[in-house]
Protein backbone atom coordinates (compact mmCIF):
# COMPACT_ATOMS: atom_id res chain seq x y z
CA UNK A 1 0.00 0.00 0.00
CA UNK A 2 2.84 2.59 0.70
CA UNK A 3 4.63 1.98 -2.49
CA UNK A 4 1.45 2.70 -4.27
CA UNK A 5 0.91 5.54 -2.47
CA UNK A 6 4.43 6.46 -3.23
CA UNK A 7 3.81 5.94 -6.65
CA UNK A 8 0.89 8.12 -7.06
CA UNK A 9 2.44 10.98 -5.17
CA UNK A 10 5.62 10.53 -7.64
CA UNK A 11 3.40 10.96 -10.64
CA UNK A 12 1.37 13.90 -9.09
CA UNK A 13 4.47 15.57 -8.74
CA UNK A 14 5.46 14.80 -11.99
CA UNK A 15 2.40 16.36 -13.32
CA UNK A 16 2.42 19.38 -11.31
CA UNK A 17 5.85 20.42 -12.48
CA UNK A 18 5.25 19.32 -16.13
CA UNK A 19 2.13 21.59 -15.66
CA UNK A 20 3.69 24.31 -13.96
CA UNK A 21 4.46 26.45 -17.10
CA UNK A 22 1.20 26.19 -18.71
CA UNK A 23 -0.39 27.02 -15.49
CA UNK A 24 1.64 30.63 -14.87
CA UNK A 25 1.01 31.47 -18.55
CA UNK A 26 -2.00 29.48 -19.46
CA UNK A 27 -4.12 33.22 -18.86
CA UNK A 28 -7.21 34.33 -20.45
CA UNK A 29 -7.42 36.14 -23.36
CA UNK A 30 -10.95 35.86 -24.00
CA UNK A 31 -12.21 39.27 -22.83
CA UNK A 32 -8.77 41.31 -24.88
CA UNK A 33 -9.95 42.65 -28.33
CA UNK A 34 -7.48 42.95 -31.57
CA UNK A 35 -8.94 44.16 -34.61
CA UNK A 36 -7.31 42.96 -37.72
CA UNK A 37 -6.58 43.61 -41.38
CA UNK A 38 -5.43 41.20 -43.69
CA UNK A 39 -5.29 41.74 -47.15
CA UNK A 40 -4.43 39.12 -49.88
CA UNK A 41 -1.67 40.87 -51.88
CA UNK A 42 -0.75 37.84 -53.81
CA UNK A 43 -3.87 37.39 -55.07
CA UNK A 44 -4.87 40.54 -55.82
CA UNK A 45 -1.59 40.66 -57.74
CA UNK A 46 -1.77 38.01 -59.82
CA UNK A 47 -5.27 38.13 -60.62
CA UNK A 48 -4.65 41.73 -62.19
CA UNK A 49 -5.34 42.36 -65.71
CA UNK A 50 -3.15 45.32 -67.62
CA UNK A 51 -6.25 47.62 -67.19
CA UNK A 52 -7.17 47.55 -63.60
CA UNK A 53 -3.21 47.47 -62.21
CA UNK A 54 -3.89 51.19 -61.13
CA UNK A 55 -6.60 50.13 -58.65
CA UNK A 56 -4.02 47.40 -57.31
CA UNK A 57 -1.07 50.14 -56.92
CA UNK A 58 -3.66 52.53 -55.33
CA UNK A 59 -4.58 49.63 -52.56
CA UNK A 60 -1.23 48.65 -51.93
CA UNK A 61 0.66 52.11 -52.38
CA UNK A 62 4.00 50.73 -50.35
CA UNK A 63 4.00 47.47 -52.68
CA UNK A 64 4.87 49.35 -55.73
CA UNK A 65 8.39 51.37 -56.14
CA UNK A 66 8.36 53.45 -58.90
CA UNK A 67 8.53 51.51 -62.09
CA UNK A 68 7.16 51.23 -65.43
CA UNK A 69 3.79 50.02 -65.44
CA UNK A 70 5.37 47.36 -67.96
CA UNK A 71 7.55 45.69 -65.29
CA UNK A 72 4.54 44.57 -63.53
CA UNK A 73 2.66 43.29 -65.76
CA UNK A 74 5.59 41.03 -67.33
CA UNK A 75 6.03 39.87 -63.63
CA UNK A 76 2.15 39.11 -63.40
CA UNK A 77 2.62 36.89 -66.92
CA UNK A 78 5.91 35.56 -66.13
CA UNK A 79 5.87 31.82 -66.19
CA UNK A 80 7.19 31.01 -62.54
CA UNK A 81 6.02 33.61 -61.06
CA UNK A 82 2.79 31.93 -62.51
CA UNK A 83 3.89 28.58 -61.15
CA UNK A 84 4.66 30.00 -57.78
CA UNK A 85 1.35 31.43 -57.31
CA UNK A 86 -0.60 28.38 -58.71
CA UNK A 87 1.71 26.32 -56.01
CA UNK A 88 0.87 28.94 -53.69
CA UNK A 89 -2.68 29.13 -53.95
CA UNK A 90 -2.93 24.75 -53.24
CA UNK A 91 -1.91 25.12 -50.31
CA UNK A 92 -3.85 28.74 -49.27
CA UNK A 93 -6.57 28.76 -51.24
CA UNK A 94 -7.85 30.81 -47.94
CA UNK A 95 -5.90 31.78 -44.93
CA UNK A 96 -9.05 31.50 -42.29
CA UNK A 97 -6.74 29.34 -40.25
CA UNK A 98 -3.83 31.62 -40.12
CA UNK A 99 -5.69 34.26 -39.40
CA UNK A 100 -7.27 32.89 -36.37
CA UNK A 101 -4.18 31.69 -34.67
CA UNK A 102 -3.09 35.48 -35.79
CA UNK A 103 -5.82 36.83 -33.41
CA UNK A 104 -4.82 34.42 -30.94
CA UNK A 105 -1.19 35.65 -30.68
CA UNK A 106 -1.97 39.27 -31.04
CA UNK A 107 -4.38 39.06 -28.37
CA UNK A 108 -1.53 37.05 -25.94
CA UNK A 109 0.99 39.79 -26.87
CA UNK A 110 -1.46 42.98 -25.65
CA UNK A 111 -2.85 40.88 -22.72
CA UNK A 112 1.51 41.10 -21.63
CA UNK A 113 1.83 44.69 -23.74
CA UNK A 114 -1.51 46.79 -22.83
CA UNK A 115 -0.27 49.25 -26.13
CA UNK A 116 0.35 46.70 -28.59
CA UNK A 117 -1.55 47.66 -31.52
CA UNK A 118 -2.36 45.25 -34.20
CA UNK A 119 -0.97 45.73 -37.52
CA UNK A 120 -1.81 45.51 -40.91
CA UNK A 121 -1.45 41.76 -42.49
CA UNK A 122 -0.45 41.67 -46.04
CA UNK A 123 0.08 38.06 -47.57
CA UNK A 124 2.24 37.67 -50.75
CA UNK A 125 5.14 36.15 -52.97
CA UNK A 126 9.06 36.61 -52.73
CA UNK A 127 10.09 34.35 -55.07
CA UNK A 128 10.90 32.12 -51.75
CA UNK A 129 12.83 34.83 -49.82
CA UNK A 130 13.69 32.75 -46.71
CA UNK A 131 15.44 35.87 -44.75
CA UNK A 132 12.75 38.31 -45.41
CA UNK A 133 9.73 35.66 -45.26
CA UNK A 134 7.92 37.69 -42.40
CA UNK A 135 8.78 41.47 -42.50
CA UNK A 136 7.28 43.02 -39.02
CA UNK A 137 7.13 46.99 -38.31
CA UNK A 138 4.67 48.23 -35.71
CA UNK A 139 1.95 49.04 -38.12
CA UNK A 140 2.77 45.98 -40.94
CA UNK A 141 3.00 42.88 -41.02
CA UNK A 142 4.43 41.20 -44.52
CA UNK A 143 4.25 37.27 -44.91
CA UNK A 144 5.74 35.83 -47.55
CA UNK A 145 3.28 32.37 -48.35
CA UNK A 146 5.45 30.69 -50.89
CA UNK A 147 8.29 30.19 -47.47
CA UNK A 148 5.53 27.86 -46.60
CA UNK A 149 4.59 25.52 -48.74
CA UNK A 150 5.49 22.35 -46.95
CA UNK A 151 8.60 20.68 -46.19
CA UNK A 152 8.29 18.21 -49.22
CA UNK A 153 7.13 20.74 -51.78
CA UNK A 154 9.74 20.35 -54.50
CA UNK A 155 10.57 23.96 -54.51
CA UNK A 156 12.51 23.55 -51.32
CA UNK A 157 14.32 20.54 -52.84
CA UNK A 158 17.83 22.45 -52.57
CA UNK A 159 17.23 23.42 -48.84
CA UNK A 160 19.27 21.57 -46.38
CA UNK A 161 16.31 19.20 -43.96
CA UNK A 162 17.09 21.37 -41.08
CA UNK A 163 16.34 24.30 -42.84
CA UNK A 164 12.78 23.56 -45.09
CA UNK A 165 11.67 21.44 -41.78
CA UNK A 166 10.44 24.49 -40.80
CA UNK A 167 8.67 25.75 -43.74
CA UNK A 168 5.28 25.05 -43.43
CA UNK A 169 2.16 26.77 -43.01
CA UNK A 170 2.25 25.92 -39.19
CA UNK A 171 5.28 28.07 -38.70
CA UNK A 172 3.68 31.55 -39.91
CA UNK A 173 2.47 32.05 -36.20
CA UNK A 174 5.27 31.55 -35.01
CA UNK A 175 7.89 33.03 -37.45
CA UNK A 176 5.23 36.23 -37.06
CA UNK A 177 5.82 35.76 -32.71
CA UNK A 178 9.42 35.54 -33.24
CA UNK A 179 9.58 39.22 -35.28
CA UNK A 180 7.52 41.02 -32.81
CA UNK A 181 9.31 39.13 -29.95
CA UNK A 182 12.55 40.46 -32.10
CA UNK A 183 10.91 44.14 -32.11
CA UNK A 184 10.54 44.18 -28.23
CA UNK A 185 14.11 42.96 -26.78
CA UNK A 186 16.38 45.23 -27.21
CA UNK A 187 19.75 43.87 -28.76
CA UNK A 188 22.00 41.57 -26.75
CA UNK A 189 25.20 43.17 -24.63
CA UNK A 190 26.17 39.50 -24.15
CA UNK A 191 29.98 38.19 -24.69
CA UNK A 192 29.89 35.17 -22.58
CA UNK A 193 28.36 31.50 -23.99
CA UNK A 194 25.88 31.70 -20.41
CA UNK A 195 24.88 35.38 -20.93
CA UNK A 196 23.84 34.35 -24.88
CA UNK A 197 22.25 31.68 -24.09
CA UNK A 198 20.18 33.23 -21.73
CA UNK A 199 19.55 36.33 -23.60
CA UNK A 200 18.09 33.78 -26.75
CA UNK A 201 16.39 31.81 -23.63
CA UNK A 202 14.36 35.51 -22.95
CA UNK A 203 13.58 35.66 -26.82
CA UNK A 204 11.88 31.47 -26.39
CA UNK A 205 10.18 32.34 -22.83
CA UNK A 206 8.43 35.36 -24.65
CA UNK A 207 7.33 32.66 -27.41
CA UNK A 208 6.10 30.43 -24.40
CA UNK A 209 3.44 33.35 -23.23
CA UNK A 210 2.66 34.48 -26.55
CA UNK A 211 2.33 31.04 -28.03
CA UNK A 212 0.86 28.73 -24.83
CA UNK A 213 -0.86 26.26 -27.04
CA UNK A 214 2.53 25.94 -29.60
CA UNK A 215 4.14 22.86 -28.97
CA UNK A 216 7.97 23.13 -28.14
CA UNK A 217 9.03 21.62 -31.63
CA UNK A 218 7.33 24.18 -33.37
CA UNK A 219 8.21 27.35 -31.53
CA UNK A 220 12.29 26.35 -31.52
CA UNK A 221 11.85 24.81 -35.15
CA UNK A 222 13.49 21.56 -33.85
CA UNK A 223 11.62 17.91 -35.25
CA UNK A 224 9.91 16.34 -32.62
CA UNK A 225 12.98 13.66 -32.98
CA UNK A 226 15.87 16.09 -32.28
CA UNK A 227 13.51 17.52 -29.54
CA UNK A 228 13.30 14.33 -27.87
CA UNK A 229 17.23 14.16 -28.15
CA UNK A 230 17.68 17.13 -26.38
CA UNK A 231 15.17 16.44 -23.74
CA UNK A 232 17.05 13.15 -23.12
CA UNK A 233 20.18 14.32 -22.88
CA UNK A 234 19.84 17.42 -20.91
CA UNK A 235 22.01 16.87 -18.18
CA UNK A 236 25.22 15.65 -19.98
CA UNK A 237 24.91 18.65 -22.37
CA UNK A 238 24.88 20.61 -19.32
CA UNK A 239 27.87 18.78 -17.93
CA UNK A 240 29.84 19.07 -20.93
CA UNK A 241 29.32 22.77 -20.86
CA UNK A 242 30.62 22.88 -17.42
CA UNK A 243 33.62 20.47 -18.05
CA UNK A 244 34.67 21.89 -20.78
CA UNK A 245 34.77 25.61 -19.15
CA UNK A 246 32.47 26.76 -22.24
CA UNK A 247 29.80 29.00 -20.17
CA UNK A 248 31.99 32.31 -19.37
CA UNK A 249 33.69 31.57 -22.94
CA UNK A 250 33.84 34.59 -25.59
CA UNK A 251 34.79 32.24 -28.21
CA UNK A 252 33.26 32.56 -31.65
CA UNK A 253 33.79 29.44 -32.06
CA UNK A 254 31.68 28.10 -29.80
CA UNK A 255 28.94 30.16 -30.91
CA UNK A 256 29.09 28.34 -34.25
CA UNK A 257 28.95 25.17 -32.31
CA UNK A 258 26.31 26.00 -30.13
CA UNK A 259 24.32 28.88 -30.62
CA UNK A 260 24.84 29.34 -35.40
CA UNK A 261 22.00 27.80 -37.25
CA UNK A 262 23.02 24.34 -38.11
CA UNK A 263 22.02 20.82 -38.81
CA UNK A 264 23.63 19.64 -35.35
CA UNK A 265 25.43 21.40 -32.55
CA UNK A 266 29.35 19.86 -32.13
CA UNK A 267 30.25 18.23 -29.22
CA UNK A 268 33.12 16.17 -31.34
CA UNK A 269 31.46 13.49 -30.27
CA UNK A 270 29.72 9.89 -31.80
CA UNK A 271 26.28 11.45 -31.31
CA UNK A 272 26.72 15.02 -32.53
CA UNK A 273 24.55 14.24 -36.01
CA UNK A 274 21.61 12.91 -33.18
CA UNK A 275 21.73 16.37 -31.71
CA UNK A 276 19.59 19.57 -32.98
CA UNK A 277 21.84 22.59 -33.54
CA UNK A 278 21.34 25.72 -31.67
CA UNK A 279 21.36 23.55 -28.34
CA UNK A 280 22.69 26.46 -26.44
CA UNK A 281 19.60 28.45 -27.14
CA UNK A 282 17.25 25.33 -26.24
CA UNK A 283 19.60 25.24 -23.03
CA UNK A 284 19.34 28.87 -22.43
CA UNK A 285 15.65 28.34 -22.79
CA UNK A 286 15.25 25.92 -19.83
CA UNK A 287 17.54 27.92 -17.91
CA UNK A 288 14.88 30.86 -18.01
CA UNK A 289 11.78 28.73 -17.53
CA UNK A 290 13.35 28.02 -14.19
CA UNK A 291 13.97 30.95 -13.40
CA UNK A 292 10.69 31.90 -13.92
CA UNK A 293 9.30 28.61 -12.22
CA UNK A 294 11.04 29.99 -9.27
CA UNK A 295 10.89 33.58 -8.96
CA UNK A 296 7.58 35.80 -8.98
CA UNK A 297 8.45 37.76 -12.05
CA UNK A 298 6.47 39.63 -14.55
CA UNK A 299 6.87 38.99 -18.69
CA UNK A 300 8.22 42.86 -18.52
CA UNK A 301 10.33 42.14 -15.36
CA UNK A 302 12.53 39.68 -16.88
CA UNK A 303 13.33 41.67 -20.11
CA UNK A 304 14.77 44.23 -17.58
CA UNK A 305 16.61 41.40 -15.71
CA UNK A 306 20.24 40.68 -16.38
CA UNK A 307 21.36 37.50 -17.53
CA UNK A 308 23.62 37.45 -14.93
CA UNK A 309 20.78 37.39 -12.17
CA UNK A 310 18.45 35.27 -14.21
CA UNK A 311 21.17 32.56 -14.21
CA UNK A 312 22.07 33.31 -10.45
CA UNK A 313 18.59 32.87 -9.53
CA UNK A 314 17.22 30.46 -11.75
CA UNK A 315 19.00 28.04 -9.33
CA UNK A 316 19.08 25.83 -12.79
CA UNK A 317 19.19 21.89 -12.58
CA UNK A 318 19.02 19.92 -15.66
CA UNK A 319 16.84 17.11 -15.89
CA UNK A 320 18.37 13.76 -15.76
Amino acid sequence: MRKILALVVLVFINISCKNDKSNKLGVDVSNINVNINLERFDVDFYTTKPNELNKTKEKYPMLFPPQPDSVWVNKINNKDERELFAETQKVFPDIEEEKGQLISLFKHVKYYNPRFVSPKVITMLTNIDYNNRIVYTDSLLLISLDSYLGKEHEFYNDYPAYVKQNNTKEHIVVDVAKAIVGKQMLPSMARSFIDKMIYRGKKMYLLDAYLPNTSDALKIGYSQTKLDWAERNEEQIWMYFVEKDLLYSTSKDVDKRFLDLAPFSKFYMEEDSQSPGRIGEWIGWQIVRSYMQKNDVSLHKLLQTSEEEIFKNSRYKPKR
